[in-house]
């Protein structure tokens, strides 16, 4: 009798288990695609990533390289003051996009341009993403917006 209650009580520490490391891998499975990454321009440059990885770019875009192609192409280049990375984006951007603001861009690098697949562009003009505060800082050229 004790036998058969140690044998079920394995069991059920077995099945939990393996329940377990079934969800934790059908977790990590779905999340493969929703964890993207942030790179500031300078560890772009440094540590290229592959063409595959699908990441977060941020910085500012750099004055004078904002240029519209044909239909709804743009290319510029986001600095944070250390190197600088061209960006390739096809659709509409978002209306506070412009040169010397702040910018977090989605897509991926091809080892000689960034193709974007969405650009966010800040809020106001003290906004700027954590992490570009975070590389601006790392780099030293972080000015802290003067309060109005």
């Amino acid at each position: 009798m004790k036998s058969l209650k140690k044998k079920r009580r394995v069991q059920i520490i077995a099945v939990a288990a393996t329940a377990l490391v079934l969800s934790t891998a059908l977790i990590g499975y779905a999340m493969r695609d929703g964890i993207n990454f942030f790179r500031s321009p300078s560890q772009v440059m440094s540590e290229p990533p592959g063409p595959t990885e699908v990441f977060r770019i941020g910085g500012m875009v750099e004055v004078g390289s904002l240029r519209r192609g044909a239909g709804e192409e743009v290319t510029f280049s986001v600095t944070d003051g250390g190197a600088s990375v061209p960006v390739a984006f096809v659709g509409v951007l978002p209306d506070l996009f412009g040169e010397e603001q702040g910018m977090v861009g989605l897509g991926s690098y091809d080892g000689a341009t960034f193709r974007a697949t969405e650009i966010l562009a800040k809020h106001d003009e003290t906004y700027m993403p954590k992490e570009v505060v975070d590389a601006l800082k790392e780099q030293g050229v972080y000015q802290e917006p003067v309060a109005q």
